[in-house]
This record gives C-alpha cells, structure tokens and sequence, in this order.
C-alpha cells in the first residue's frame, strides 16, 4: 500500500482498513508521516482517521510519536474461526507436548505462500526463534511451513518452488531438491529443518488433518530444538501422538 497519489473517491472504510493494513510484521509502528505513506492517503486525512482509531482502541500512540496495533484488533482477532476453533482444540495437546519435551511447540496454518502462527508455547532450552503468534514466515523455510506445503494443492507448490528465497546458508533454494524433499514428507508424516530459518535452530513438524486419518491437511504441528541428531524418532513420534489427537478432537466437535 506504500506511496503514490492519494485515491479519490474512497469509502471511510476503505480509508480505515488502508490505515490498518500499513502495519505488517516489518512495520510493527510507524509514525503518522509513514502511515499515510503507506496507506496512500493526504495526511490530514491519516491525522482524522488514525485518531479516531486510538480513540476507539484499534491503535495505540506511543509517547515517542509512533503508532502500533491496539488490544482491539487483537482481540478481535481472537474472534476468528481459525482462532476459536482449531487453537482451542489444540490448546491441551500444546501443553502437553510441552510439558513432555519442555522445547519450544508451534501450530501454525498456511495462509497464501507463508506460514501462518496460530499459537507458540516457549521452550526452556535457549534456542533462537524468529516466530511470533500472528507472525508469517516463508513456507519452504520452515517444518510446519514444510509440511503445509507438502500437502497443499499442485499450483500452490508449483508457485512457491518458483520463487525460493536464500534465508541462512543452509535454506533449500534448488527447487528439485525441495520437491524431493516434499515428497518424502507425505511418505514420511513428518517435516525436518536444519537451521534453515534461524541459525542455531532445527525443526520437526507434523500435519493435523480434518477428522479421519486421511482427511484434509489443516494446520501443522512443529517443535523447535538446537540439533535433531538424537531426538528426531522421539519428537516425531510425539508429535504425531499429539496431531492424531487434535484431528480426533476437531472430528467431534464437528459432529
């Protein structure tokens, strides 16, 4: 939405959701100057409507100038299927996993060509971990980013292996090797990276399929460790323990 002649002609919600989607996850607060910027709207039409917005609660204003996203939208947010219905079932076999691993456990869905993270519980061991709850990372990248677009339609995949971008020396930018890799992850049910995101952090993910064994990939389960050279059987096996027990919760609930 950066830069240009401001659009004539707009609704106010069109000027308000322009406001809202200036902020991304590299543009976490930006002062009024870059939010119109960005929203490609006349300043004082940025001042009136972003005002209002932290009247309401949607932004917040720092004391150095600068405006963020609000509790509001946060909460909002919370609102959303894939938040209320996947996350909640979810919820309990995170903590357990956590529990029986104490590393750090991810649940993520795909959203376009990123992964998107639902929810994210902390590990103890201290291992660097650029993932975030709301935050997008690159599919091809990461282990629940892996195993999303292992089982993701044809053209979906077909666009991402045209497009790999190098992350840490050790990301997979050869798309014959990416796709060889895709491959065994549906022979296989699991997902591995080698700091291929973050150095210093290495990966395993599972699918979560939609009621039966065989039903539709909905979301991936990942744990974040230091190294897989011991624990790889170990974390897969629990993870897929755990996933088998979220697509039974989520066949339940949907009955």
């Amino acid at each position: 939405m950066a830069g240009g002649t401001a659009r004539q002609g707009e609704s106010v919600i069109s000027r308000v959701l322009a406001v809202l989607g200036a902020f991304d996850e590299q543009h976490r607060a930006l002062t009024l100057t870059e939010l119109a910027e960005r929203a490609d709207l006349p300043l004082s039409t940025a001042y009136r409507q972003v005002n209002e917005l932290v009247d309401g609660g949607a932004l917040t204003r720092s004391s150095g100038g600068t405006y963020a996203i609000g509790r509001m939208i946060w909460d909002l947010g919370l609102l959303a299927p894939v938040q209320t219905g996947l996350r909640q079932v979810a919820s309990p076999f995170l903590h357990d996993l956590y529990g029986a691993t104490l590393a750090t456990v991810h649940l993520a869905v795909r959203e376009g060509q990123e992964v998107l993270y639902l929810d994210r519980l902390s590990g103890h061991t201290s291992v660097p971990v650029v993932s975030k709850v709301g935050s997008r990372l690159p599919l091809h990248a990461t282990g629940v980013g892996k195993v999303l677009l292992a089982h993701s339609a044809p053209e979906v995949r077909t666009s991402v292996l045209s497009s790999l971008t190098r992350i840490t020396p050790y990301t997979i930018t050869q798309p014959r090797q990416l796709s060889d890799q895709l491959a065994r992850i549906r022979r296989d049910g699991y997902a591995t990276t080698v700091e291929e995101m973050t150095l210093g952090a290495c990966s395993v993910a599972v699918p979560i399929r939609q009621g039966a064994p065989d039903g539709e990939v909905v979301a991936a389960l990942g744990i974040v460790v230091p190294d897989l050279k011991r624990d790889r059987p170990r974390l897969s096996t629990a993870l897929m323990v755990a996933a088998q027990g979220i697509s039974r919760s989520l066949r339940v609930r949907d009955l």
